[in-house]
């Protein structure tokens, strides 16, 4: 068979399994398509994948590793990119591996776009990307905002040195700090323009009923309490603390949208549209996080003392 008829092949074996797509395709045939490529890679490192033509004829060597791979993604249930160590974000390479969460945030677009008009970034403004993990985030930052200065803490030492790697592979090491601490204790009396955070926002029963490719992934990245919102909680406590007095706090909760404003029914979170698809990113100043203080403390003390 050629390369093409490979990947035809591919696509019906992955719809024949019934994969779940959902970290870094949507579908079938872009999976068998990065499957192939990745295999291509394997074969023929040497090699830029523009060379390869759709016609040219497949040999055994190549066939093998496709089927190994194939084996990966539909016995295992690994996602794609785990099995080739890399994703993309905000047309970015990352490395990655099961000690962090594959990249997907849609705060890709907010990236893109410099965070306007939510937060005023200027040259040597200082960004915390809270709960790291592969540090996309905190390196996208710092690649398409080359003027500022990004602090990046994560509490897994796999998930930092996975960051680490990141870090090193484009070149931010004199304009992206990695720190290992809970939350924000690891950050002393440092102050922020910008905090964003991805952080665990998945509940126990939600977590189990997730499909087997997220459950690859490391379960202290996702779930935070009986609701998934005890991070988030203690974010909205401690913030304020590491802003300026302009900044700006930008967190992801996902679908625990609703379970969050349930719970703080009078906050005026501000939820973002994103045109590539995505939700449950909120963004409060703050001041509006100061005025709220009393009640996320509250809500921290009352989950404290249930533990």
């Amino acid at each position: 068979m050629n390369l093409s008829q490979c990947i035809k092949q591919t696509q019906q074996q992955l719809d024949v399994a019934g994969v779940y797509f959902g970290h870094g395709t949507d579908n079938s045939a872009d999976e068998a398509g990065w499957l192939v490529e990745d295999a291509l890679t394997k074969i023929y490192p040497d090699i830029e994948l523009n060379k390869f033509n759709l016609q040219m004829q497949v040999g055994p060597a190549l066939l093998k590793q496709v089927d190994e791979l194939l084996q990966q993604r539909i016995e295992q249930r690994l996602p794609l990119a785990y099995i080739s160590g890399e994703a993309w974000f905000c047309g970015l390479p990352f490395y990655v591996s099961p000690a962090v969460l594959i990249p997907r945030s849609p705060i890709a677009e907010l990236i893109e776009e410099g965070f306007q008009p939510w937060v005023q970034l200027s040259a040597g403004s200082k960004v915390l990307d809270l709960c790291t993990g592969s540090a996309c985030i905190a390196c996208a930052i710092a690649v398409l905002m080359p003027s500022l200065q990004v602090d990046a803490t994560d509490i897994s030492e796999s998930a930092l040195e996975v960051a680490s790697r990141n870090r090193s592979r484009h070149a931010l090491q004199d304009r992206l700090k990695l720190l290992q601490g809970d939350g924000f204790s690891g950050l002393k009396a440092e102050k922020y323009q910008l905090i964003v955070s991805n952080p665990p926002y998945v509940s126990p029963m939600e977590y189990s009923q997730l499909p087997a490719e997220y459950l690859a992934e490391p379960q202290l990245g996702l779930v935070s309490g009986s609701d998934g919102l005890d991070l988030v909680v203690r974010i909205l406590v401690q913030a304020a603390a590491h802003l300026n007095a302009d900044g700006v706090l930008i967190c992801e909760v996902g679908a625990s949208q609703p379970a969050l404003e349930e719970l703080f029914p009078g906050i005026p979170f501000l939820w973002l549209e994103f045109s590539r698809g995505g939700e449950g990113v909120f963004v409060l100043t703050r001041e509006q996080l100061v005025s709220s203080q009393a009640v996320f403390a509250l809500e921290l003390k009352h989950r404290s003392g249930k533990r």
